[in-house]
């Protein structure tokens, strides 16, 4: 009997870009990444908090239920980017991630305005320029 080919989704800890999120299936437990763009905590919505995070493809729903939340309160509270592991939930034509674990990855960014030195520069045999 011959397996089952394996899902054309990448598995956590690879990451989903947002434009993605329609690849898998409900309930499936992918990964995403992205900046944090707003965080929401309504009062009626009894400890549960939203986060919309985007990347370069655009932007995905977060929902932390309030045991994550705990869990993970440091990187939900400060992190300016997010890695979000949890199951596509979907309805009324929108995708949401239910978040079971969130790492703070905001040392990433920076790395963005940190100086790389120049690919195939060539150096001298001295090594002085």
């Amino acid at each position: 009997m011959s397996r089952p080919a394996p899902p054309d989704w990448p598995r956590p800890p690879s990451c989903l870009t947002c434009d993605q999120l329609e690849l898998p299936p409900q309930n499936a437990r992918v990964t995403v990444a992205g900046l944090v763009l707003i965080r929401q905590r309504p009062g009626t919505a009894k400890g549960v908090i939203f986060v919309t995070l985007e990347d370069e493809t655009g932007i995905c729903n977060v929902i932390v239920w309030r045991r994550v939340y705990e869990t993970f309160r440091r990187a939900v509270i400060a992190g300016r980017a997010l890695r979000v592991t949890g199951r596509i939930q979907r309805g009324g034509g929108v995708t949401h991630l239910i978040a079971e674990r969130i790492e703070d990855i905001s040392p990433m960014l920076d790395e963005l305005i940190r100086p790389q030195p120049c690919r195939g520069a060539a150096q001298p045999a001295n090594g002085r320029p």
